[in-house]
């Protein structure tokens, strides 16, 4: 997989946004980049390696004309059953340690990090915001706060909020008022998704979108499409994020999104039947891999 800006060019971007932080335009920003390798197996073959090597509560496979999409998402954007709402944001992540001891440090390290605290509770904050205008005055409750969910390469910091849906809004209006997620653009909102347009050089597509199913019984689930390979022209397209506040380490959070990428990337090799290594490739040519 070869990065469409590499280390230095990401961490250019964190910068930047580090700088709309200090002005004030911006408390967090999330900040992506590319990776692109060439679709040599099928995104059925890939999407079945996925549910092997990183099961993912809001996973999912679609084809389309032109276009095919492989989810191993873990974040839910919003659950609706009846008149109960909830959402689920992911804020906060740290690699999976080597050996059980080296993953307690981790999570140990994770759930102490005052940064990752502060920055989760702004993000689980806008997600009450964001609820509390299509739910019954009083209703938004944090039902779970900062639990822990392990994936196969990462592990992250996860709160639940729940809300009671008012009898006028409908399910698209519910929607509507938290779509796109708080955890993959910021806050504020409209200023911080400027930002985001002006840092990023390429579309980011299906990547922070959603997908999700609607039933007839006013139930939906829908997720943020992350940890998504997109299948178009030929090649995958995997884009990954951080996080980045005033006090990022630019470096860190480049070696975040990586860390991201990594089940993905172990997928489409065990979908080759090939367990080499996680590389990524800078534009100048550079590689940076673990095994």
């Amino acid at each position: 997989f070869t990065s469409e800006c590499g280390e230095e060019a990401f961490a250019d971007r964190v910068r930047t946004v580090k700088r709309y932080v200090r002005d004030g335009d911006t408390f967090q920003t999330n900040v992506s980049h590319r990776l692109v390798a060439p679709a040599a197996v099928h995104p059925v073959e890939t999407y079945d390696a996925v549910r092997r090597v990183n099961p993912a509560p809001y996973s999912g496979l679609l084809e389309f004309p032109g276009v095919d999409l492989v989810s191993a998402s873990p974040e839910l954007l919003l659950d609706v059953e009846g008149d109960r709402l909830s959402t689920e944001p992911i804020a906060g992540t740290r690699p999976r340690g080597d050996t059980a001891e080296a993953d307690a440090e981790l999570e140990r390290d994770l759930t102490d990090d005052a940064k990752e605290r502060a920055e989760h509770a702004m993000l689980v904050d806008l997600e009450r915001n964001d609820l509390g205008k299509v739910s019954e005055y009083g209703s938004v409750d944090v039902a779970e706060y900062r639990r822990i969910d392990r994936y196969s390469e990462v592990m992250h910091l996860v709160s639940s909020v729940e809300g009671r849906r008012r009898e006028d809004v409908s399910v698209a209006d519910a929607v509507a008022a938290v779509f796109p997620g708080g955890t993959i653009t910021g806050a504020p909102k409209p200023r911080t998704m400027e930002i985001i347009d002006e840092v990023e050089t390429t579309r980011r597509g299906p990547y922070t979108g959603s997908v999700g199913v609607f039933g007839f019984d006013d139930r939906a689930t829908l997720n943020i499409t992350i940890r998504t390979l997109v299948r178009r022209g030929g090649e995958y397209r995997l884009r990954v994020g951080a996080g980045v506040v005033h006090d990022s380490d630019p470096i860190a959070e480049y070696e975040e999104t990586l860390d991201k990428a990594r089940a993905l990337v172990n997928a489409v090799d065990e979908a080759l039947g090939d367990a080499g290594s996680f590389a990524v490739e800078s534009p100048a040519g550079a590689f940076e891999g673990v095994r």
